[in-house]
């Protein structure tokens, strides 16, 4: 069976990501990799990247159980910037080695995003580029901002039920973050925290 890796911010899980899952799931074996950034161990989280690693993991685990596998291997390593120039930078190709660890050589790393798959291709990493979801998480994310705020938004429509209890349950990190500054760098097509990148 053929290995499809999804890789992905899932900041947070929202209706769509578990449509593209199930859709990779109908024919795949599904390895869903959430993008982590670490400075000294411990991982950044800002506006951008509200959900840690094991928070969205649980989002994940409440929609589709063991029936996906999630791992931590799409991580990053303060400074980021030593990820650039991407092909260039020996650091850039050990993303590739982190991603691919345990994988043989059927499968293919899926995306939404053109400028990605541009990317994930150079890398030799097979990208399938599917169809762009209307509903993106940054709009669902800034939906939930709002509803920190005061304002009435329908951000729940967008989520699943088991995941918006998750959120619910940690609606302390939604408020932490709902007036920070976003502190994000966009370097071809991947977004980036502005900590820790220099």
């Amino acid at each position: 069976m053929t290995i499809a890796i999804y890789l992905a911010h899932l900041n947070p899980v929202t209706k769509a990501h578990v449509e593209i899952i199930n859709e990779l799931k109908n024919n795949d074996e599904v390895r869903v990799l959430p993008v982590i950034f670490r400075i000294d161990g411990k991982e950044i989280n800002s506006k951008s990247f509200p959900f840690s690693y094991e928070l969205r993991k649980k989002m994940l685990e409440s929609v589709f159980g063991d029936s996906i596998s999630i791992m931590s291997n799409y991580t990053f390593y303060a400074p980021f910037a030593k990820y650039m120039p991407p092909l260039l930078s020996p650091y850039s190709w050990n993303i590739k080695k982190q991603i691919l660890d345990g994988t043989g050589t059927n499968y293919f790393t899926y995306t939404g995003d053109k400028a990605e798959a541009f990317v994930l291709r150079l890398y030799g990493l097979n990208p399938k580029v599917g169809k762009r979801k209307e509903t993106s998480a940054s709009f669902v994310k800034q939906k939930m901002f709002e509803a920190a705020e005061g304002k009435d938004t329908d951000w729940e429509h967008f989520v699943e039920p088991e995941i918006v209890k998750i959120i619910h349950d940690n609606w302390d990190i939604v408020k932490k973050f709902a007036q920070a500054p976003d502190l994000t760098y966009r370097v071809l097509g991947m977004k980036f925290p502005s900590i820790g990148f220099w």
